[in-house]
């Protein structure tokens, strides 16, 4: 094979290469739109009178998890399934985009920590490595931690909406997600700098609960619970 020869066939190779990337990334633009939609179905939550209509948020939120799953249905054939890590960057942060409003509607839900098996049943993809397309504990994680800062968020949006239940209740929740990450020895740096930032999502949700609790709004909520 003379030299030319041999650069031809290397950009044969270059140029479908590149093609697969371009048809990956088509795909991944339609997903990066419906987890906007997502969101902005989520979002609502934060206003004052979202509070009062949570379940069908998550119902609409549900609906559109349906759109998710033949997205990532049309993406599996895009390229060949033992080549996942080769292109895994394109859509590393579409899916711990997804993993977090995942967890987000199933913590609005049941106010308890979605597993890695469900995200991936949410999204339509799987959990082994083996299968081909999955759901990375890495990226699983990242998600959650996504979900801690949104749920910081929704702690000092619940008092301005007079639900000073919740914000205990997101403590709680907060702090036995951190006392989790703490078992855990991580070294990936993205997400070792992520859950860094979950200790100030802690101190945030602390503070609003230390004022409920200085201005005795906390007590009446229990006391009214109770009754």
């Amino acid at each position: 094979m003379s030299v030319t020869e041999m650069f031809t066939y290397i950009q044969g190779f270059l140029s479908a290469d590149q093609d697969v990337r371009e048809d990956i990334r088509k795909v991944v633009q339609v997903l990066e739109q419906t987890a906007r939609e997502i969101l902005t179905v989520l979002q609502s939550v934060h206003q004052p009178s979202g509070f009062k209509d949570i379940p069908s948020k998550c119902q609409r939120a549900r609906e559109l998890f349906c759109t998710v799953r033949t997205h990532m249905g049309d993406l599996k054939t895009k390229f060949p399934a033992e080549q996942y890590y080769r292109f895994h960057e394109h859509w590393r942060f579409v899916l711990q985009r997804l993993a977090f409003l995942a967890a987000f509607v199933v913590y609005l839900e049941s106010e308890s920590l979605v597993t890695r098996e469900e995200v991936a049943k949410i999204i339509g993809i799987e959990t082994v490595r083996e299968k081909g397309f999955h759901l990375d504990i890495e990226d699983y994680l990242a998600g959650v931690l996504i979900m801690a800062s949104e749920l910081s968020r929704l702690a000092v949006n619940s008092v301005t909406a007079g639900d000073y239940g919740r914000p205990l209740r997101i403590s709680n929740f907060i702090n036995e997600l951190d006392s989790g990450f703490r078992l855990l020895n991580l070294k990936n740096d993205p997400l070792r700098k992520r859950y860094d930032g979950l200790k100030y999502d802690v101190k945030k949700i602390e503070e609003v609960v230390y004022d409920l609790s200085i201005r005795g709004l906390a007590k009446e909520q229990e006391a009214g619970g109770d009754k």
